[in-house]
């Protein structure tokens, strides 16, 4: 997306661009061993959210192996739509969420590589819906696996603007 369509796109209040791609912010279910965001001062900690849709993990596997890349980047599409959806629960309104910073995680073979490419997907979508506050600092990294065998998680850091 280039810098003048996101200037553009920053006129628009948040919900109308996420429901203008066709998504909705999920139902985050509760978990009895961890809480999906803690705030401390305007700051913002997202739990790692793995890519759930109504209650269903949409994936399981191996990027490089069973998985691939373009299925990866939908997965971490659905990760990164839950940190949002944890990240209103916070504050309350999709407008007051400023992304600052996301650490993805896939689960990939040794020789994979393309780590980024899978986050790119997710840093497109958080640019698409938030426009400049979807902008934010980033690390990809490949790891041996990830709970419930999923290929993607992804955990973030906000602020409330």
């Amino acid at each position: 997306m280039s810098r003048s369509a996101t200037s553009a796109a920053d006129t628009d209040p948040a919900s109308d661009r996420l429901q203008a791609l066709g998504l909705a912010l999920p139902e985050l279910r509760d978990n009895p061993y961890y809480v999906h965001h803690r705030t401390v001062g305007s700051s913002i900690y997202i739990s790692g959210q793995l890519p759930y849709q109504d209650g269903r993990l949409l994936g399981q596997g191996v990027v490089g192996r069973h998985v691939e890349l373009e299925t990866a980047q939908e997965l971490a599409r659905h990760a990164a739509l839950n940190c949002l959806a944890a990240a209103v629960q916070a504050v309350g309104d999709l407008d007051r969420v400023r992304i600052v910073q996301m650490l993805v995680f896939v689960a990939s073979t040794p020789d994979f590589g393309e780590q980024s490419q899978v986050a790119n997907a997710a840093s497109e979508l958080l640019i698409e819906v938030l426009g400049e506050h979807g902008r934010h600092a980033r690390t990809a990294i490949g790891v041996a696996g990830l709970p419930l065998n999923s290929p993607v998680e992804i955990q973030m850091v906000c602020t409330a603007v």
